[in-house]
């Protein structure tokens, strides 16, 4: 099947009691057993649920994969995959991760003994001066948060021997527009209460893979520590996936519309957009991308946080607001809400300046948010 069409009807089956051809919620906690030993497939809900297998089977057909496993957030997913590392371990990971990432590493798991390098994976490189024998993990987020940085999956796939595991965060590109399984990626991680989700009302995470023994491991992982998203909240991914593919494309037209316009204006100085020509690795993103995605980040000239933040009051249309993905465009500043959790030279180092601004295209009309962004950059 097609991509358009796995969003529809991969791992998803009319349901087997009533004919409902959406999945049904079911709202429990436990299951009845016919004797002991002998039930219908579920036992309780943190280890499995009718309502989150369907999400999770459906999850890995979209992304190329065998094994689907979700999560109460993108960070719990994260969360899970470090849980397979040993004290003492290495994790090689992008200078300019998202926050969140970047704060579970370094204030909980560097406590526990695992080892976090930075650095610039633009250049594949550094990523090979960095891998030492005690290197266990390598993990990507491409295009990157907020500065929207191009990583080579398959150019550092090759890097690696077969006991360094390679995870890509792929929150912002979506299965539609990328899929690192194929890649060489060993893991796949999705902050769903994104784009698949797709209408701000969720938070949930998701992993996929492909190897079955890692695929054990994080189920056990999984039901060891708990951090499962309850029914509604799968069937709400599960609607929102549906209807990926037409929002991803109008994400996309919506984007390069407004790039055009931010080029044209005198206000702006750098945009970090992978569409674009100049931008840093564009050919690779030409590669292992469908298409750029519906996310943009840019500087202003005058690069103070009092200027970003008149920007962001001026907004009518863009909501300020964290998050991304929905149908809704949002604006925000990193330097002091999705990546506040940075010391500032480290996020300064990476290019979050103070004013910074990202930008989650919507699925409104364009002129409409062209044009509210020009009053807001007056």
């Amino acid at each position: 099947m097609k991509i358009e069409t796995k969003l529809l009807h991969a791992g998803i089956e009319p349901d087997s009691a009533t004919g409902a051809i959406m999945t049904p919620i079911y709202q429990t906690s436990t299951y009845v057993q016919e004797e002991v030993g002998k039930n219908k497939g579920y036992e309780y809900s943190r280890s499995q649920n009718p309502t989150r297998h369907a999400l999770e089977k459906n999850l890995a057909a979209i992304e190329n994969a065998k094994f689907g496993m979700c999560f109460g957030s993108g960070l719990a997913a994260i969360d899970a995959v470090i849980k397979m590392l040993n004290f003492g371990d290495e994790v090689i990971s992008t200078n300019d991760l998202y926050g969140g990432s970047y704060r579970i590493f370094t204030t909980i798991f560097e406590k526990y003994g695992i080892v976090f390098k930075f650095v610039d994976m633009t250049n594949i490189e550094n990523v090979k001066s960095a891998i030492s024998d005690k290197t266990k993990l390598i993990w990507i987020e491409t295009p990157t948060n907020p500065m929207m940085s191009i990583i080579d999956i398959s150019g550092i796939s090759e890097l690696r021997n077969k006991n360094i595991l390679l995870g890509v965060d792929n929150t912002f590109a979506s299965p539609y527009l990328q899929n690192p399984i194929d890649l060489g990626a060993d893991i796949v991680m999705h902050s769903a209460t994104k784009y698949l989700g797709g209408h701000s009302d969720v938070v949930i995470g998701a992993l996929v893979t492909n190897d079955e023994m890692i695929a054990k491991e994080l189920y056990r992982i999984q039901n060891s520590s708990g951090a499962v998203p309850g029914p509604q909240d799968c069937f709400l991914v599960l609607r929102g996936i549906k209807t990926l593919h037409v929002r991803m494309d109008r994400h996309c037209y919506n984007a390069k519309k407004i790039v055009n316009f931010l080029q044209s204006n005198n206000k702006v100085d750098k945009i970090y957009y992978p569409g674009l020509e100049s931008h840093l690795n564009h050919n690779i993103a030409k590669r292992q991308m469908k298409n750029f995605g519906g996310m943009i980040s840019f500087n202003l000239k005058e690069d103070t946080a009092d200027a970003a933040h008149k920007v962001l009051k001026n907004t009518n249309l863009f909501s300020l607001a964290e998050s991304l993905g929905g149908v809704e465009s949002l604006i925000g500043h990193p330097a002091t809400m999705t990546h506040a959790s940075i010391p500032r030279e480290v996020r300064i180092k990476s290019g979050i300046t103070d004013s910074l601004i990202r930008l989650s295209i919507g699925i409104e009309d364009v002129d409409d948010l062209i044009e509210d962004l020009s009053n807001a950059l007056i």
